[in-house]
């Protein structure tokens, strides 16, 4: 039985990229706003932020990402450089 590669995480980023294909996607994950893939080479050019790589062997992928408090500073410069952005952010408790 062949196991799936794709982490619980990556199939919930995918599901809301799917939804915004055209945006780049801010994805919450606890203090920080992650970028992956295309998105993520894109943000940490424009943004001049690491680039690192989420996960293992084949199933790797870019990532970059920056504090949540840091939005309001980092937002802006993604939509001047002329980019559509989608932020999904956990729902308050």
């Amino acid at each position: 039985m062949e196991k799936s590669a794709e982490t619980p995480l990556m199939k919930q980023y995918n599901h809301f990229k799917a939804q915004h294909p055209d945006a780049i996607l801010l994805f919450r994950v606890g203090d920080f706003y992650e970028t992956y893939g295309e998105d993520a080479v894109k943000t940490s050019k424009i943004l001049g932020i690491t680039l690192t790589r989420h996960g293992k062997g084949e199933s790797q992928t870019e990532l970059a990402g920056f504090p949540h408090h840091a939005l309001d500073t980092y937002l802006p410069r993604l939509v001047r450089a002329g980019y559509r952005v989608a932020i999904n952010s956990p729902k308050p408790s």
